[in-house]
């Protein structure tokens, strides 16, 4: 059986449904192929089950800490059961949102594995997709005029570390955990292991971090992965950087995983009840029939245009299958960017310089641009504004002063290079950033902007004063 589409869709997560959607919108007849459910990783095993457990702990601290606002609180317990049907909660009412939004945008949808199939008696192109299901159902035949890989990617294993899913996790796993263990290592310091870092600590969890770098948030400004450290630190949170973990040390016990840490200042053995694996994610690019096709991959990627394309013309590609910015939301304006183009709308393409990122931790951080780093090492002459939430009114009044923003300015034009927000609603205040960045706002610009007062949003006015070191409260 075979049906024609002017699109299909391989891969239903956040990129994926969002760009069938905006094709529809466009006029298209779309199809999606997604061989589990609807959201991908983002809805079911990424961003809003890792944030919704994340607010728990943040709420859990704030009850532990809430005498400091004069409430006394009998001593509060956690119900993980109770935290995870939340959790599972939220998940199930996100996921048939996302099901109605395609029923109503009139998509089909067929759940299977998709696979692109060569030049055939569908097409004399590449790029047919042929679907199989499990059990002796047939297979089906699409035939789209384009198709486009969203296909999303999956957590990397490390040599040596035998994942169970029990002891040994990724955060997939442990997202299913029915109760918290007492102790964690986390192998990873990067965005998706401070973040796990965070929230277990805030959990009562007890957490080791090993990094293989010298320092954790590698990618970040070195002020705000400075801050984020020092901030665990003094809620818990063990480090281990610049370490080399022998594996032939690895052992499992009955209840206790234990390895040796090898780092420049010593050798150390440790130990917890599980360890989670959180050294970054590839590609969920085999077996979907890419050798059919004349896309070329490299370093584990596909590789696309600026505009998403492959160089099969009429096949697009986006998110985390064709590398970059690993972010649900750079997903979904990759995908609207593709079917724009596919349907001859002339978009404009990313600009990665104008993408706010963010990292859930407390502290939150945000980012837009570049790090004071990445400035330096591109030649700009740049200068900085740098002021702390101690000088903002709301801060105090939020008992939550910890914390900065932090702009940098290319000192011959006047253009904002990077602005990164280490402190509490960064991930919300990062926003303006964003506004900022794609309207070329300069420094003096934020400057003469009102915001309220009280405010958290108030330091944005104050860091582009302090740019030319005018500011009143910092």
């Amino acid at each position: 059986m075979s049906k024609e589409y002017d699109l299909v869709v391989l891969g239903g997560g956040t990129g994926g449904y969002v760009a069938a959607i905006r094709a529809s919108q466009l006029g298209m007849r779309v199809a999606i192929v997604e061989k589990r459910k609807l959201g991908g990783t983002c809805l079911h095993k990424g961003c809003i089950p890792s944030k919704t457990l994340l607010k728990t702990a943040e709420r859990y601290r704030q009850i532990k800490t809430a005498t400091v606002f004069g409430i006394d609180v009998s001593t509060p317990t956690v119900q993980f059961n109770r935290i995870q049907k939340r959790k599972d909660e939220i998940v199930h009412t996100l996921h048939n949102g996302v099901q109605s939004l395609i029923k109503r945008a009139g998509i089909d949808v067929y759940y299977g594995k998709g696979r692109l199939l060569g030049p055939s008696i569908f097409s004399p192109l590449p790029g047919s997709v042929s679907i199989e299901y499990d059990g002796e159902k047939e297979n089906t035949i699409l035939v789209p005029k384009f198709v486009l890989i969203a296909t999303g990617s999956t957590p990397n294993n490390l040599a040596g570390f035998p994942v169970d899913g029990s002891m040994i996790c990724h955060t997939d796993e442990a997202l299913e955990w029915k109760e918290l263990p007492d102790s964690v290592i986390i192998i990873g310091g990067g965005v998706i292991g401070i973040e796990w870092a965070s929230m277990l600590v805030d959990l009562d969890v007890s957490v080791t971090v090993v990094e293989k770098s010298e320092t954790i948030l590698e990618t970040e400004d070195k002020d705000v992965s400075r801050a984020v450290k020092r901030a665990l630190k003094k809620r818990g949170v063990q480090f281990i950087t610049d370490a080399t973990i022998e594996k032939e040390s690895i052992e499992i016990a009955a209840n206790e995983v234990h390895f040796t840490v090898q780092t420049k200042k010593e050798q150390k053995t440790v130990q917890a009840e599980k360890v989670l694996l959180a050294v970054g994610r590839k590609a969920n690019i085999a077996d979907i029939g890419l050798q059919n096709t004349n896309i070329k991959y490299e370093n584990g990627v596909i590789e696309t245009n600026d505009l998403y394309q492959t160089d099969d013309a009429h096949i697009y590609a986006i998110g985390d299958c064709v590398g970059g910015l690993q972010l649900a939301h750079v997903a979904s304006q990759e995908g609207i960017i593709a079917v724009e183009h596919m349907a001859k709308e002339n978009p404009l393409p990313l600009d990665p310089t104008r993408i706010p990122s963010c990292i859930y931790s407390y502290p939150e951080v945000g980012r837009v641009g570049l790090t004071e780093e990445e400035a330096y090492n591109n030649g700009y002459d740049i200068k900085v504004g740098k002021v702390s939430f101690t000088a903002i009114g709301k801060a105090h009044i939020n008992g939550d002063t910890d914390g900065f923003m932090k702009i940098i300015v290319d000192n011959r034009t006047e253009d904002i290079l990077g602005i990164h927000i280490c402190g509490e609603q960064a991930t919300e205040l990062i926003a303006e950033a964003s506004l900022a960045k794609l309207l070329d706002a300069t420094a003096w610009e934020m400057s003469k902007s009102i915001h309220p007062h009280p405010a958290l949003s108030e330091i944005f006015v104050e860091s582009a004063l302090a740019v030319e070191n005018l500011q009143i409260h910092g």
